[in-house]
C-alpha cells in the first residue's frame, strides 16, 4: 500500500515553531503592522522552514469574495484547477504548445490558470507559490525554470509535468518536449547536403540547447566536418543570436551556413547579417528551430525544424489527466518527433 503524503504544516505548527500564539501567526499572514519586527521574522522563518503556505480555500468568506467570480465558482463546485508556469511570455513556440494543452484540458472540464516565471523571478516569488495556495490539483511547468529542483517539494504535494523542457528528471514527474537531438541532426544534415562545409551553430542554454549542439556536432562529425564546425554561445533571444551572428560572421573564414538554436535567435542571425551587407541565402544560409508563425512570415520564410508544439501540449495534458486520475506511475520523458521545414533561408553556398 502506498505511503500517505505527508499532512501539510497548519497555523498550530507555525505558532509552535516560533513560539508565539496562533492569532499572532494570523496577524502575520494578514500582514498586520501591530506585530513586532524580530515576532514576524519568526514566524517568517517557521514558515520558511515547515513550508507552510496559507490555505486559500479556507480564508475568510470576505476574502473569498474578492475573488474573480469565475475562479470562486470553479473551486466551489470543484472543477479540476491547473496551474501552468511559462518560464517566457516572449517565446511564441510557447503560445502554441500552450493552445494544444488547453485545448485538451479544456474539454476535459478543467481550467487553467498561467502564471509568468520571468516576473516571479524579478519580483523574487515562487511562481507555483499562488497555485499551492489555491489548492490547484496539477501542474504544468513550460520551459525551463533556473532551478528545476525547486519543483521537488511541489512534485511531492501534487502532479507536476514539465512541457518544452528536458529537465528536471524527478520521481513521478513527465517531461513532454521534442526530440532536440534528432532535430538538430536534421536541419545540419540539409545544410550538408546543400554543399556547405563550413556551418556554424549558434547555441542555447540549458538541457535543450545542449541537446541542439550535440545533434549539430553528431552530423558533422559524421561527414567528417568537424574541424570546420564553429559553435557560437547564445541564448533564445533576439539579441543573443544577433551577438552570436556579429562575432561568427565578422572573421575572415566566416561560416556560410549558420543553424540558430530557436527561430528567434535566427531572426537575430538574419539582422546581423543584412547589416555586414550578406544576403541571405545568396552568401549565408540560416536555419532556425522551432516552426514558430515567426519563421512563417512571408518576408522571412524561415527554414527551421517543426518540434510539434501543439502536439507536445496536448501530450502533456494527457499526462497531467492521467496523473489526476491516479494513473500516473513513474515519471517518463515523451519525445515527439522533429520534421525539417525547408523554405527560403537555406540554398548552396555562394560559388556552387
Amino acid at each position: 500500500m502506498a505511503a500517505s503524503p505527508a499532512k501539510p504544516p497548519t497555523i498550530r505548527d507555525v505558532a509552535e515553531r516560533a513560539g508565539v500564539s496562533k492569532s499572532l501567526v494570523s496577524l502575520v499572514l494578514r500582514g498586520s503592522g501591530r506585530v513586532r519586527p524580530e515576532k514576524r521574522q519568526a514566524v517568517l522563518r517557521a514558515m520558511r522552514e515547515l513550508g507552510y503556505r496559507p490555505n486559500a480555500a479556507a480564508r475568510s468568506l470576505s476574502e473569498r469574495r474578492s475573488l474573480p467570480r469565475a475562479l470562486a465558482s470553479t473551486r466551489a463546485g470543484r472543477t479540476p484547477l491547473v496551474g501552468v508556469v511559462l518560464d517566457d511570455l516572449r517565446n511564441p513556440w510557447f503560445v502554441d504548445l500552450l493552445d494544444g494543452l488547453n485545448s485538451l484540458l479544456h474539454a476535459s472540464g478543467v481550467h487553467m490558470l498561467l502564471a509568468d516565471a520571468r516576473l516571479g523571478r524579478r519580483t523574487g516569488q515562487d511562481p507555483a507559490g499562488p497555485f499551492l495556495d489555491l489548492g490547484a490539483d496539477g501542474l504544468v511547468v513550460v520551459g525551463t525554470l533556473p532551478d528545476p529542483t525547486a519543483l521537488a517539494p511541489v512534485a511531492a504535494r501534487l502532479p507536476v509535468v514539465v512541457a518544452g523542457a528536458r529537465e528536471p528528471v524527478l520521481p513521478g514527474v513527465d517531461v513532454v518536449c521534442g526530440d532536440d537531438e534528432r532535430g538538430a541532426r536534421l536541419a545540419t544534415e540539409h545544410l550538408v547536403g546543400l554543399g556547405h562545409r563550413r556551418i556554424a551553430h549558434v547555441a542555447g542554454t540549458g538541457a535543450v540547447g545542449e541537446l541542439r549542439r550535440r545533434g549539430f556536432e553528431a552530423a558533422l562529425r559524421a561527414h567528417g566536418l568537424a574541424d570546420l564546425a564553429r559553435v557560437e554561445p547564445g541564448d533564445l533571444t533576439e539579441e543573443g543570436g544577433h551577438r552570436a551572428a556579429v562575432r561568427l560572421l565578422a572573421r575572415p573564414e566566416r561560416p556560410t551556413a549558420v543553424l540558430a538554436v530557436n527561430d528567434i535567435a535566427a531572426v537575430g542571425v538574419m539582422s546581423a547579417a543584412e547589416e555586414l551587407g550578406l544576403r541571405v541565402p545568396h552568401d549565408v544560409s540560416v536555419a532556425g528551430y522551432d516552426n514558430t508563425g515567426v519563421s512563417r512570415l512571408r518576408h522571412l520564410w524561415l527554414t527551421t525544424v517543426d518540434t510539434a508544439p501543439q502536439e507536445v501540449g496536448r501530450r502533456a495534458a494527457r499526462c497531467l489527466l492521467d496523473r489526476l486520475d491516479g494513473r500516473g506511475g513513474p515519471g517518463r520523458v515523451h519525445l515527439a518527433a522533429p520534421a525539417l521545414e525547408v523554405r527560403g533561408t537555406t540554398a548552396p553556398p555562394p560559388g556552387d
